[in-house]
């Protein structure tokens, strides 16, 4: 489970006395336990490494957005340290497709149900994110499922 990995990655950054590692990880761990608690009141229990996947590219998009934004504004130091801590999230994330293995699965799904145009965009991006959900960023194939249809 990716919990266990992210526990275990917490003792050996602290043994290491790695702090922006270990940072790092406690920012994880509180996204995902604040991530529990909204479940809680959720009606449907979703699998445990969906919903800590789910937490962890939230977290990978934020940081992507934080650090295009330092960057604009000259921080470097700051885009540095959003940096760090991206590489340490995306340790945790299951194994990502490649961009061909992407259009592929959008290929598939599209001669599937017959979308033609991009008006079954909604449909298309439904079916990806519902089989290959964990292991994309959702933006990228957005991009690439609006490319295929149009």
């Amino acid at each position: 489970m990716i919990r266990d990995d992210i526990k275990a990655a917490q003792i050996a950054a602290m043994k290491a006395r790695d702090t922006a590692t270990t940072n790092a990880i406690r920012l994880i761990q509180a996204a995902i336990k604040n991530r529990d608690i909204e479940a809680r009141t959720a009606s449907s229990v979703t699998d445990d490494d969906a919903l800590v996947t789910e937490v962890l590219q939230k977290m990978v998009k934020q940081r992507r957005e934080s650090i295009e934004l330092y960057e604009k504004g000259g921080r470097a130091e700051l885009a540095a340290g959003e940096k760090a801590e991206l590489d340490v999230i995306e340790r945790f994330l299951p194994a990502q497709l490649s961009d061909e293995d992407t259009t592929a699965a959008i290929e598939a799904i599209k001669a599937e149900i017959g979308a033609a145009s991009v008006k079954d965009m909604g449909r298309v991006m439904a079916l990806l994110k519902e089989r290959h959900g964990t292991q994309l960023d959702m933006s990228k194939a957005s991009a690439l499922v609006k490319a295929a249809l149009a």
